[in-house]
């Protein structure tokens, strides 16, 4: 078995919020949409759509002040119908939105585990509020930059385990470090499938190609007349070798149960196996899993 020698770099974030910014300007048809990405408590504004001026580039923002300050500090989403005729919020920032032009303006903070990670804001240049249907909208991508992020958080941590793993190559086999070598390799594959970002789930596999000592990312076993095993089946039997039940690896893998017994039935038939057990065991001798 072997370990992974290259890091998964994680993607950058940055990018992820332009990406997402530019899709809700084209889905809400907001003239203006900006955001940013918290570090060490402040909110640093970065990534901006419809913006004429430099007045909000890098503008550093503080817990408390503004509208995206205020948002972050109470960790929910803040509107003002005119930012400076509004008694609501402070007014640390009114330079940079004035020179912007900007008036009606709603933050909504982009929240992992109920710690404030980025502040999506979306305004306009007069007085008219932004109505309730475009927030439950921003809302919505809100929630995806969440989601996205907590992924990238998971897997940065599943490699951290293999990392370890590997500075322990030297030393004599464990099998409770097999077992956690196991469990990481299961968890990366079912993330892998789950995130918006191809790039990262290209790596993922990447990571889990090397661990179990595979030339590609597709789970082709090393030897030439080794079964091969199609992606999701991998995932499958990726579970199933942790000891999870057709009902769990479904709901890991957001399939039917019925559905992950098809692929079960299948994937014994390529192992010439006769229970899940059985299959496991021949997977593991033609290393399409660790």
């Amino acid at each position: 078995m072997s370990a992974p020698n290259d890091d998964v770099y994680r993607p950058s974030d940055r990018e992820l919020l332009k990406g997402a910014i530019r899709q809700l300007a084209a889905q809400t048809g907001l003239g203006v949409i900006f955001a940013g990405l918290v570090n060490h408590s402040e909110l640093v504004i970065t990534e901006f759509v419809g913006t004429t001026t430099q007045g909000l580039k890098n503008l550093n923002v503080q817990p408390g002040e503004g509208v995206g300050g205020r948002a972050l500090r109470n960790a929910r989403p803040v509107g003002v119908s005119d930012y400076f005729d509004s008694d609501r919020i402070t007014h640390h920032h009114d330079q940079a939105v004035r020179i912007e032009g900007l008036r009606s303006m709603v933050a909504l903070p982009v929240l992992v585990d109920g710690r404030g990670r980025s502040i999506l804001y979306a305004a306009t240049r007069d007085r008219s509020p932004i109505g309730e249907r475009l927030v439950t909208e921003l809302n919505a991508g809100a929630v995806q930059i969440s989601r996205e992020l907590q992924i990238r958080d998971e897997v940065d941590h599943r490699v951290a385990i293999l990392r370890v793993v590997g500075s322990l190559a030297a030393e004599p086999i464990d099998r409770d470090l097999i077992e956690v070598v196991r469990l990481a390799h299961a968890e990366l594959l079912s993330v892998a499938r789950i995130t918006a970002d191809p790039e990262l789930a290209e790596r993922i596999l990447a990571v889990t190609a090397r661990l179990v000592g595979t030339a590609s990312v597709t789970g082709a076993a090393s030897r030439a007349d080794a079964p091969r095993l199609t992606p999701r089946e991998t995932d499958v039997l990726a579970q199933v070798a942790l000891g999870c039940s057709y009902a769990e690896v479904g709901k890991r893998l957001a399939l039917q149960s019925v559905t992950v017994k098809s692929y079960m039935q299948a994937i014994m038939a390529k192992l010439d196996a006769h229970s899940r057990i059985e299959a496991v065991i021949v997977a593991r001798r033609f290393h399409l899993l660790p």
